[in-house]
């Protein structure tokens, strides 16, 4: 298996410093994961923009980290299964739901719920919602703009799980006992 380098400052190249000072700004440490995207600038440069953009958005923590959860478990990365169970966990998901999205179901809570279905929908049908997937969603009381705004998060979530499975960094001592194994 091809080993990719969890850069530290010193090891990082110089164009990816800058976004590493500022994931360590905001997270107080610099998750393994962002580590090891540092090794491509642009990579690194992308994963930090379009974070903002999912964070500054319409949807709640819970909300969010329903669907990047979600999508984490249908992608299989474990490195962002056990990250965001740790953070859906910390936002106030319920444990059972969050164990049934570990599961790949989908939460009990019925907005949650359509969330996390049509998070992994979208991914196992690559976009191509019928309307049957769309009227689900829109009948749980979400909007057409807020089914669009989830893609932005399947996206952020499809760099992340992406980069986890092809870098496969080692799992933080603090996110152990979220582990995941599929």
């Amino acid at each position: 298996m091809t080993r990719f380098p969890v850069h530290t400052f010193d090891s990082a190249p110089e164009a990816s410093k800058p976004t590493l000072r500022e994931v360590e700004a905001r997270f107080g440490m610099i998750p393994n994961l962002a580590a090891a995207m540092a090794t491509s600038p642009v990579l690194i440069q992308s994963f930090l923009h379009i974070f903002d953009k999912v964070h500054g958005g319409s949807f709640t923590e819970q909300q969010i980290q329903t669907v990047l959860l979600t999508d984490a478990v249908t992608n299989a990365s474990a490195w962002a299964v056990a990250l965001h169970s740790a953070l859906g966990l910390q936002a106030g998901l319920d444990p059972a739901d969050v164990d049934a999205m570990r599961a790949g179901r989908s939460p009990a809570n019925k907005q949650l719920g359509a969330l996390s279905t049509l998070a992994r929908t979208l991914i196992e049908k690559r976009g191509r919602l019928d309307d049957q997937d769309t009227e689900k969603f829109l009948a749980a009381g979400f909007s057409k703009e807020l089914l669009l705004e989830v893609i932005t998060i399947v996206a952020a979530s499809t760099i992340t799980n992406y980069t986890g499975s092809v870098t496969n960094p080692p799992l933080e001592p603090a996110l152990q006992a979220h582990a995941w194994n599929g």
